[in-house]
């Protein structure tokens, strides 16, 4: 495999291996990097480039076997074990991701649901009972925590992510709209809903379609 590889690749990644499992289920055997490359904004060569990082799938003029390139992404992403989530936030953004019946069929367990709301404390939600944050590194602890996912207002959220790192977690996905800093080396992936509909709003400007269709200045 060759060195650091980027995060758009990683994506793209993902997306290939969606697009797989959509073809294995209607039973295609064979599929080429242009098929893989179209739906997910890709070229064939982007394709064929994201996969020579990992090693070798298939052969020129023959496209990729789909249930061996759906193997090899699944261990390439790390998705041939379950890994266990501990949610701190039981708003909205969080009482819908524990609702949300995806990350279990994909590998993705949520164990356990933190608040700092007494109202929310003691109480169920999708099969959790929510805890109070003092709980949160003997649980983490006790239940082998992977991965730590912060739904919490803005003000607290890099207060709760470094808790979430010195507690033992491998990585944290953030839905607070702030950058976190890195504490104790753990990785953190930020999902900032108004960053993404900011860049769909310069899609849909002015300026957008004009550099779009190659009009630009």
């Amino acid at each position: 495999m060759s060195g650091r590889i980027s995060d758009s690749t990683v994506r793209r990644l993902s997306l290939y291996l969606r697009m797989l499992r959509d073809l294995e289920r209607v039973g295609v055997v064979v599929v080429s990097s242009s098929q893989l490359a179209e739906p997910s904004g890709a070229t064939s060569a982007q394709v064929r480039k994201d996969l020579s990082h990992f090693g070798s799938f298939g052969k020129r003029g023959r496209g990729y076997s789909v249930e061996r390139l759906v193997g090899a992404l699944q261990e390439i992403l790390g998705l041939t074990h379950s890994w266990r989530l501990a949610l701190v936030g039981v708003g909205k953004i969080g009482s819908a991701l524990l609702g949300y019946g995806g990350l279990a069929a994909r590998g993705f367990d949520v164990v356990a649901a933190f608040d700092v709301d007494e109202a929310k404390i003691g109480t169920h939600s999708f099969g959790l009972t929510i805890r109070p944050m003092p709980e949160l590194r003997h649980v983490i602890s006790e239940l082998g925590v992977d991965i730590g996912v912060v739904a919490t207002p803005t003000d607290v959220a890099a207060e709760i992510a470094a808790e979430l790192a010195r507690a033992g977690v491998g990585a944290i996905l953030n839905f607070a709209p702030i950058e976190l800093a890195v504490v104790n080396g753990v990785p953190i992936r930020t999902v900032d809903i108004v960053l993404e509909l900011e860049g769909l709003s310069y899609l849909l400007s002015e300026v957008g379609r004009r550099v779009a269709s190659g009009a630009g200045a």
